[in-house]
């Protein structure tokens, strides 16, 4: 019994230490979605994505002010933490490249080419340093389908 209670402790500890982000203090009330898209929506291409963000406030890459961050956009990956990178990875920054998008600038929208079918998004806001928070803010990720 005590061999079964420490195997499922530890997967308890190694699922939450695969979404931790990394030193910056985030709002835990924070909530970060899409305005202008919904999970199973249709859409023709070039798709325009819309940031929503509550509880924190945006700031370009490079200003460190307490409450804010800058948006990252994950297409086509796994959620935040699983997938090719975990929470060891991401200390050191989310990766550039097409599946991870950095809007370090402060932009709050987008609009984005995709090619025909089904498609993964989801939100992440990064810290001054592209790291995710603390506790990171992440979307929901959704699906859609581009005509």
């Amino acid at each position: 019994m005590t061999r079964l209670f420490a195997t499922i402790a530890a997967g308890i500890l190694a699922a939450s230490a695969a979404i931790a982000g990394g030193e910056t203090p985030s709002n835990p009330d924070a909530e970060l979605y899409f305005v202008n898209l919904e999970d199973g929506a249709t859409v023709s291409s070039p798709v325009q994505v819309i940031f929503g963000l509550r509880g924190m406030g945006v700031a370009p890459a490079g200003a460190e002010v307490e409450n804010t961050g800058h948006h990252h956009l994950f297409i086509n990956r796994p959620p935040l933490g699983e997938g090719e990178f975990g929470a060891e990875e991401l200390e050191l920054g989310i990766p550039a490249d097409e599946n991870h998008v950095h809007f370090g600038g402060g932009q709050t929208e987008t609009t984005i080419e995709l090619p025909p079918g089904e498609h993964t998004l989801q939100l992440v806001l990064g810290d001054a340093g592209h790291v995710p928070h603390s506790t990171p803010i992440v979307s929901d990720v959704i699906t859609i389908t581009v005509e």
